[in-house]
């Protein structure tokens, strides 16, 4: 299926603290309605915590971890900088896991972020250590055309470092209520709808919800509620390793 929509109330739950963060979960390792891993992307949850809590302290090792605030604040400890840091709206942080690296963070009362676990090639990167970096929201270029307002992650005059293979990180505002894009067969796009009301080649989708497209030439957009926005990642539809998902599948 070139279109592949993910309802919010099909995504995997989750919670932490006794349900002071909750999780929606659009990708991850084990079965149930979320998509499994595909391409370089193996977890990807949607965290928020309307009273604030603080996730413990916890090891990783290998992969790149993405951290985009997508409200409110949050504080982010990890073992290589020995100091809690802030992070606010519009800001992420990326850690390169390496040889390993543990990490803890502090969700402020309605604070609200996108975690997403990537693939970098763990045959390679396993044996690096491990590094971390924060950016704030005004470090990342932003574009404005008649149909769109762009906020570049990952792309042209970014300053995001990663060693995954991603070619593209944006955040979309829709300005027009059709819009097409041209897309490249040999990628996947994976999208959450951040706000409003879209239609993706004639499939709706609501807020939170999620879209996996591939090998299509375009996309077409239809925006039914204005100021509709998307977060897209653009990456390759087929890595040329064994990913950490083929690695490591139950």
């Amino acid at each position: 299926m070139p279109v592949l929509i993910i309802k919010k109330e099909d995504q995997v739950k989750g919670s932490f603290n006794g349900g002071k963060i909750k999780e929606n979960r659009p990708v991850m390792m084990n079965d149930g309605k979320s998509s499994r891993p595909y391409s370089n992307i193996f977890y990807w949850a949607h965290a928020w915590s309307d009273e604030g809590s603080i996730l413990g302290e916890h090891p990783h090792e290998g992969f790149e971890i993405m951290s985009f605030v997508l409200n409110g604040e949050i504080e982010h400890y990890d073992t290589r900088n020995k100091e809690w840091r802030l992070l606010g709206k519009g800001d992420m942080q990326i850690i390169r896991a390496g040889n390993g690296i543990s990490h803890s963070e502090n969700f402020r009362p309605g604070s609200e972020i996108f975690q997403i676990w990537v693939d970098p090639d763990l045959s390679k990167t396993l044996a690096n250590p491990a590094s971390y970096n924060d950016y704030k929201s005004g470090s990342f270029p932003v574009i404005t055309n008649d149909e769109m307002v762009i906020k570049n992650y990952k792309g042209e005059n970014s300053p995001l470092s990663m060693d995954t293979l991603i070619e593209s990180i944006k955040e979309i505002t829709f300005r027009k209520e059709n819009i097409t894009m041209e897309l490249k067969e040999k990628d996947v796009y994976s999208v959450y709808l951040l706000e409003g009301k879209i239609e993706l080649n004639d499939d709706g989708m609501s807020k939170d919800d999620y879209a996996r497209i591939e090998t299509e030439k375009s996309l077409k957009i239809k925006v039914l509620q204005e100021n509709s926005k998307i977060f897209l990642i653009e990456s390759p539809a087929r890595p040329y390793y064994k990913t950490y998902y083929e690695l490591f599948k139950q």
